[in-house]
């Protein structure tokens, strides 16, 4: 466990390390915050309003990389999208090509054919 797993656990560690010397150990006069626990809970009220912003600032971190990552995926694929409309173009120019190509042969063909046929029945 790293980062956020060994906080917890310290933290864990420490607020029960707290209930144990002030609510057990040191019963009566000697604890100096006994069971309510209110200056445990004066100290956890800090932490939150001292965490508070600093998750809102991370989080606002975190979706400014998101903004920038997703723009970045919207350029690539536009970029992509364009090179596969300009193959479908190269594409069809060839079809053209080879289509008009077969189309004289075809039209030679026939020429070569209708010749063929008037030179027999002559």
């Amino acid at each position: 466990m790293e980062g956020h797993g060994t906080f917890i656990i310290i933290f864990l560690v420490l607020l029960l390390a707290w209930v144990a010397l002030t609510g057990v150990i040191l019963v009566g006069s000697l604890a100096f915050d006994p069971y309510p626990f209110i200056f445990l809970n004066l100290i956890l009220s800090m932490l939150a309003a001292l965490q508070a912003p600093i998750i809102m600032m991370s989080q606002n971190r975190q979706a400014a990389r998101d903004r920038l990552a997703a723009g970045l995926d919207y350029e690539i694929n536009l970029k992509a999208e364009i090179e596969i409309m300009e193959l479908h173009e190269k594409l069809d120019q060839i079809r053209t090509t080879h289509l008009s190509t077969l189309l004289r042969t075809q039209q030679e063909q026939l020429q070569i054919l209708v010749r063929m046929s008037q030179v027999k029945t002559a």
